[in-house]
């Protein structure tokens, strides 16, 4: 009977999984959802009046007040509903719409209008506007070096080449509030969770899916003040709802896209492709779109690419980045820089292992994978910053909301129903 204990221990720890995922449905589904609600606006709240009050960075004190008044008046209105027994997944998503604009997109062309901005929109708008006049958005290890010491971090462009582009509009249309970097951000991102949401099956999962992506002041906050993670969060979330429903082809067009704009598509690019579906169709676009974006910027300057891309991201850079939350890998790093790394790099593998010896069934997996393994890498990495914790939340909730796949089967031959429209 030696073989009995393990399959017992497996089955044991699978039904206190499912009691515990059991009770935390029931928490989010009190009160048709607006207890929990009612928790995450009153929270918001708090935190924005937190960050108005205490915060030393002009964009975050803008921010914190707008957004107090924009999560105050969203609890109010939960407030509402609870009294009058009202907990539509149409009224309750109309409400996050609306939490979204007071909250993320009001401040954001406050702050366009006053000139405010975090130091990553100015790096894209001159990124773009570097593309337009050299054909690449990066400057060489020269041009840099000839720069004062404390103006070479902002030359340095640390993102992929496509992100460049939200620059162009204010390189080529001048200086006004719409060609702000950050409004191409929120348009793409806009666009980007609509389709998704087009994609997911109408319940109050998807609503509490919708609120975290949008009105978590995670995620508000960054794309009033910077931004810039929020398309690639989106579109990244797009391709984990193609993949849901066996569309190979789009979810690699939608994650390729993201990977073309920032290196932290990456891990959910290859992640989905260990998905059962058609794997070539899928990495035409995940890995093609990114490769064919990085070609135009080594042809031009290959120089300047690799001191962006690559010395840069590794450290190895005229400057350095400024990124350093106090989360483990940063502790570790101070004590010793090659335990951080090995740390890491283990993590890393361990994931891998994890990948190959059990690959997820369906997206849902896939997407409860990448929040488990961006959310280690984040506390591990010796520099990152508080505000890439909106990756692994997103993809936590989004994979409640997205479909098993034994349900996706079933709605694969019905067409998508917008999950925010109706009575």
């Amino acid at each position: 009977m030696p073989d009995r204990p393990g399959p017992a221990l497996r089955s044991r720890a699978a039904a206190l999984d499912s009691a515990a995922l059991d009770a935390a449905a029931a928490l989010d589904a009190a009160a048709g959802g607006l207890a929990v609600d009612l928790g995450l606006y009153a929270l918001s709240v708090v935190f924005a009046l937190i960050t108005a009050l205490a915060a030393t960075l002009p964009t975050h004190h803008t921010w914190g007040w707008i957004a107090t008044a924009g999560y105050t008046a969203a609890a109010l209105v939960v407030v509402g509903q609870l009294a009058t027994r009202r907990a539509d997944v149409t009224s309750r998503a109309a409400l996050t719409l609306a939490t979204w604009a007071t909250t993320a997109l009001v401040p954001l062309v406050v702050e366009a209008v006053r000139g405010q901005a975090q130091e990553e929109v100015i790096t894209v708008e001159h990124g773009g506007e570097r593309l337009l006049h050299t054909g690449t958005p990066y400057l060489a290890h020269d041009a840099i070096a000839a720069l004062p010491a404390g103006d070479r971090l902002l030359a340095y462009l640390p993102y992929q080449p496509g992100m460049a582009v939200f620059g162009l509009p204010r390189a080529t249309l001048g200086t006004h509030w719409w060609t702000d970097a950050r409004v191409g951000f929120a348009a793409v991102t806009a666009l980007a969770l609509a389709l998704a949401i087009r994609q997911l099956p109408r319940s109050p999962r998807t609503i509490r899916a919708l609120q975290v992506a949008t009105v978590l002041p995670v995620c508000a906050l960054t794309l009033a003040v910077g931004g810039d993670d929020l398309p690639v969060l989106a579109l990244c979330l797009l391709a984990l709802a193609y993949a849901s429903r066996n569309r190979a082809a789009a979810a690699g067009v939608a994650v390729g896209l993201a990977g073309a704009l920032k290196l932290f598509a990456w891990p959910v690019a290859i992640v989905a492709l260990f998905l059962p579906m058609n794997r070539r169709r899928y990495a035409i676009g995940a890995f093609g779109i990114p490769i064919l974006a990085l070609i135009p910027a080594f042809l031009v300057d290959p120089d300047a690419a690799v001191e962006n891309v690559v010395r840069f991201t590794l450290g190895r850079g005229l400057a350095h980045s400024t990124a350093a939350t106090n989360f483990p890998g940063h502790l570790i790093a101070l004590a010793s820089p090659a335990a951080a790394v090995a740390l890491l790099v283990a993590a890393g593998i361990a994931i891998a292992v994890w990948l190959v010896r059990r690959p997820p069934r369906d997206a849902r997996g896939a997407a409860a994978i990448c929040a488990a393994g961006l959310l280690t890498a984040i506390l591990l990495m010796p520099a990152t910053r508080f505000g890439y914790l909106l990756y692994p939340a997103a993809y936590a909730v989004w994979a409640t909301a997205l479909p098993t796949a034994a349900a996706a089967r079933t709605r694969s031959a019905t067409p998508p129903v917008p999950a925010c429209t109706g009575p």
